[in-house]
């Protein structure tokens, strides 16, 4: 009776062993699919953002418009990482999921996800309409000025003069009004004064001033004449102040020109002129009176 009950003992150990066994490997096979499968996955989605982005690329090639084209890039590679995700987990679950939570998903919509959902709109619009693209430079109601570096599904990025990058989210930046030094091919114009002493010869100053205009890389004919041709911008006389003769002229310049350069360009010109012709340039005098103790 002994015997009998042991070997059943060692029976029931032996089929255990096993059971134990087959379920360890069947465990490790899945593990192992499933690893292989998320590295597949992996790699599908790299190749599919690669294709994404060279299709993009040349989209943007043909056509210009690099916002509209950068922005439906991020869509579209969302749209792939999410159908990747979806595809991985199965369309059958994550339907049955979404079905079952979806009250709770509403109400995460509703209160969690609004501010996100209004960027991506906003991008979109900023996408469609235009009102800046990549590499314009434009200023914001606060007075900063900045290159458009990039626009994402929610952000515009913005790279300022002091080269630090400004995030702002879409919809803030569709709401506010802009200025776009860069907006259409027309040519920009800019106004200088120069003051010049009251001895000065008027005739003198104002060719002196106009020569370094026309010397500038960056000055171009802006000024349309009575017989259709384009000329420079006339140097007038338009000012009688306490010290000087002010003389003004518009100079105009081509928009992909910062600013910035041409100021730069103009009054060095203008003054090392005025400087080499002789032309004084009048500035305020502060004389100290020492009095001498009785």
């Amino acid at each position: 009776m002994v015997k009998a009950f042991s070997e059943s003992i060692n029976t029931l150990t032996t089929l255990g062993m096993s059971r134990v066994g087959a379920f360890a490997l069947t465990t490790g096979v899945m593990i192992f699919i499933l690893v292989i499968g998320l590295v597949l996955y992996i790699l599908l989605f790299r190749l599919l953002r690669k294709v994404t982005h060279l299709v993009f690329r040349r989209l943007e090639r043909k056509q210009g418009h690099r916002i509209h084209i950068e922005f439906l890039e991020r869509i579209t590679s969302f749209g792939i990482g999410l159908a990747v995700i979806i595809s991985f987990l199965g369309w059958k679950n994550i339907g049955g999921s979404l079905l079952g939570s979806a009250a709770v998903l509403t109400g995460v919509i509703g209160f969690a996800a609004q501010d996100v959902i209004k960027d991506v709109l906003s991008g979109l619009l900023i996408s469609i309409y235009r009102p800046f693209d990549l590499g314009d430079r434009i200023e914001l109601e606060d007075g900063t000025v900045g290159i458009v570096e990039s626009i994402t599904m929610r952000h515009v990025v913005i790279s300022r003069i002091d080269t630090l990058r400004m995030i702002i989210p879409n919809s803030r930046i569709n709401a506010a009004s802009i200025l776009n030094y860069s907006f259409g091919d027309i040519q920009r114009s800019c106004h200088f004064r120069f003051p010049v002493a009251y001895e000065t010869d008027i005739e003198k100053a104002k060719k002196v001033i106009s020569d370094a205009v026309k010397s500038s890389p960056y000055s171009v004919p802006g000024k349309k004449q009575s017989d259709g041709s384009m000329d420079y911008g006339s140097i007038y006389f338009i000012d009688l102040s306490d010290s000087a003769l002010v003389m003004a002229v518009t100079v105009y310049y081509e928009a992909s020109i910062a600013s910035e350069k041409l100021k730069d360009d103009i009054n060095t010109r203008v003054f090392e002129a005025l400087t080499r012709n002789g032309i004084e340039i009048p500035y305020n005098h502060t004389s100290v009176v020492l009095k001498k103790e009785i």
